[in-house]
């Protein structure tokens, strides 16, 4: 199937997914994981009504940012290197894997120079994998806290990357611990906080997310296809 089928598929299924849970679909918004895809690709992804999409990449995403139009909102979803930081900060809509409070300062320190306020979510390692990134789910609320205090920096909510699985519905229980912290964070009405994303669900689980209550889903393989990986 081509991107345009693929995304009528992916969509639909959003649809279902809501419908189950009693949420509208607009709450959902759909990132095109578009990281290693070429520009032919994302093109077309466009054509199609999309407009959010998330690069893993620093040099990627500035590269398609340059080539591509400019009603397309960038989200960064890979680590981010604090050495990067400076060459993104006026180009992003999101960064969604903000996992230190010496990333979000720097991301403060770069944002001041440009006189540009970011929007971040603060990634939280819900399932506790040494392999990925991310707050413990004890500290969260100490992080969002602490970059709250930073006047260049917006925290619009959280994200997780949940482990890789056959069954979607392992990994029911990580998107709802995500929630709850969520909602907790809500209940301390912290300044500068404004818990209004929850970036969770991929290609393989994404409907157990929404109907866990995320407000973003990325989703790559499941529009694009099998990644490519150059072999050098």
């Amino acid at each position: 199937m081509g991107i345009r089928e693929n995304l009528d598929t992916v969509k639909r299924r959003m649809e279902e997914a809501c419908k189950s849970c009693q949420r509208e679909t607009s709450e959902v918004k759909l990132i095109a994981v578009s990281k290693t895809k070429p520009l032919a690709d994302l093109e077309e992804a466009y054509t199609y009504g999309c407009r959010d999409f998330g690069e893993n990449k620093v040099q990627e995403l500035v590269d398609k940012y340059e080539a591509l139009p400019k009603d397309i909102r960038w989200h960064m979803i890979g680590h981010l290197q604090r050495n990067k930081v400076k060459y993104i900060v006026d180009k992003v809509f999101l960064i969604h894997s903000v996992d230190s409070l010496r990333l979000a300062q720097e991301i403060e320190k770069e944002a001041a120079k440009k006189n540009v306020t970011v929007n971040i979510l603060v990634e939280v390692n819900v399932a506790g994998e040494e392999s990925k990134f991310g707050s413990t789910v004890e500290e969260a609320c100490i992080l969002v806290s602490g970059i709250a205090r930073l006047p260049h920096i917006r925290v619009k909510g959280l994200m997780t990357i949940a482990p890789y699985v056959t069954d979607a519905e392992e990994n029911r229980r990580y998107f709802a611990k995500l929630k709850q912290i969520y909602v907790d964070i809500i209940h301390k009405n912290i300044d500068n906080v404004f818990m209004e994303e929850l970036s969770m669900g991929m290609t393989g689980d994404y409907e157990v997310a929404i109907t866990e209550g995320a407000t973003c889903v990325r989703v790559g393989t499941g529009i694009f296809g099998e990644r490519k990986y150059t072999v050098i």
